[in-house]
C-alpha cells in the first residue's frame, strides 16, 4: 500500500513540528497496516500447511488401525479354530519326542508315494529338530507362549496424559489443555520407540515363525492325518492367535500416537487461523488510521482528527504485538 499525499495539501500543512508528524503519520500507518497485513497471510499459511500436515498423519493413523483390526480379525479367527478343534476332538500339548521317533522311523511304502521325498522330509525335520528356532517353536508351543518381547514401549507421562483424555472422551478443552503439555520432539521420540518396538517384535518371532510353518509343512508330507498333525495344529493355532493379538496392540499404541499428532496439528491450525483473523483486523485498525491522518491534512480541525488517527493506529499496534505475544 502506497500513500502519496497531494502537494496542495502539504503546503497547507504547517511546517512545524506538529506538521511534520501529521504528514508522516499516513505513511507509517501504511507501512503498519502491510505487516501486519503479510502477518495475517503469513498465519493463514501456516494454518493450511497445519491442516495439510494433519490431514497426511490422520492417513498414517488409518493404516494402522486398519493392521490393528485385521490382526485382531486373524487372531480372533485362530483362537476360535482352536477352540473348535479341541472341542471337536482329543488334543494334547505338542511331544517333541514323537516328532523325533517321526523323524527316524522308516519310510512306509503303503503309505508315502515317493520314498525319496519322505526321506528329504524326514532329514529336513531332523535339521529343524537340531536348530535352535526350532527348538525355540517347540518350547513355545508346549507353554503356549510367545516370544517375550511383546512388551508395549513406555510413553512419557505427559504423552500418558493425553492418550488418557483422548481415550476417555474427556472434552476438546481438557484433551487440548493435556495436549498443549506434550512437545512435538517427545511425540516423535515416543512414535519412533513405538514402531522400533514393533519391529523388535517382528524381528524376534521371525525365525519361531518360520520354524512353525516348517514343522507344518513336514508333518503335513509324513503324518497329514495323525494325531501328532492335530495336536500340533491346535498348538499353532493358538500361538498364532497370541501372536496377532500382540502385533495388534502394537498397532493400536502407534496408531494412538498417530491420533496424537493429528489432534496437535489441528489445534495448531486452528491457533494459526485465529491469529491470522485477528492480525486482519489490526490491519484494519491501521488502514482506519491512514484515512483518518489523510483527512486530518485537509481538514481544519486537524488536532482532533489526527488524535483520531494516532489513537485509531496505536491501538492496532497495541493489538497487534498483544496477538504476537499472547497467542
Amino acid at each position: 500500500m502506497k500513500v502519496t499525499i497531494p502537494e496542495e495539501l502539504k503546503k497547507e500543512v504547517p511546517q512545524t513540528a506538529f506538521g511534520k508528524i501529521l504528514n508522516a503519520t499516513p505513511v507509517v500507518m501504511a507501512v503498519v497496516a502491510t505487516m501486519l497485513a503479510g502477518l495475517a497471510s503469513s498465519e493463514m499459511t501456516r494454518a493450511q500447511y497445519d491442516r495439510s500436515l494433519a490431514a497426511q498423519q490422520q492417513s498414517k493413523a488409518g493404516d494402522q488401525w486398519s493392521f490393528f483390526q485385521a490382526k485382531r480379525l486373524r487372531g480372533a479367527y485362530q483362537r476360535n479354530t482352536a477352540d473348535l478343534l479341541q472341542s471337536m476332538t482329543d488334543v494334547h500339548p505338542v511331544d517333541p519326542t514323537r516328532l523325533t521317533a517321526l523323524a527316524q522311523s522308516p519310510a512306509d511304502p503303503a503309505r508315502e508315494a515317493s520314498a525319496a521325498d519322505a526321506a528329504k522330509a524326514r532329514s529336513e525335520l531332523v535339521a529343524l529338530l537340531d536348530s535352535g528356532a526350532g527348538q525355540q517353536a517347540l518350547a513355545l508351543l508346549q507353554k503356549g507362549e510367545i516370544p517375550g518381547t511383546s512388551a508395549g514401549a513406555v510413553v512419557a507421562p505427559n504423552i500418558k496424559a493425553a492418550l488418557d483424555a483422548a481415550e476417555e472422551f474427556r472434552t476438546d478443552a481438557e484433551v487440548a489443555k493435556a495436549l498443549a503439555a506434550v512437545k512435538d520432539a517427545d511425540l516423535d521420540t515416543a512414535l519412533r520407540a513405538a514402531r522400533d518396538q514393533a519391529q523388535a517384535f517382528d524381528t524376534a518371532i521371525k525365525p519361531v515363525n518360520q520354524a512353525v510353518d516348517g514343522f507344518d509343512g513336514l508333518l503335513s508330507r509324513l503324518a497329514a492325518n495323525s494325531s501328532l498333525a492335530r495336536d500340533f495344529t491346535a498348538a499353532r493355532l493358538k500361538y498364532a492367535g497370541q501372536r496377532y493379538e500382540v502385533e495388534a496392540r502394537l498397532n493400536q499404541a502407534i496408531a494412538n500416537l498417530h491420533e496424537l499428532q493429528v489432534r496437535k496439528s489441528n489445534q495448531s491450525a486452528e491457533r494459526h487461523h485465529a491469529r491470522s483473523q485477528q492480525f486482519f483486523y489490526g490491519m484494519l485498525g491501521a488502514q482506519l488510521a491512514v484515512i483518518i491522518s489523510t483527512f486530518a491534512i485537509a481538514a481544519r480541525q486537524r488536532n482532533l482528527l489526527w488524535s483520531l488517527a494516532a489513537l485509531a493506529g496505536l491501538l492496532a499496534i497495541i493489538f497487534a504485538v498483544f496477538v504476537y505475544v499472547t497467542k
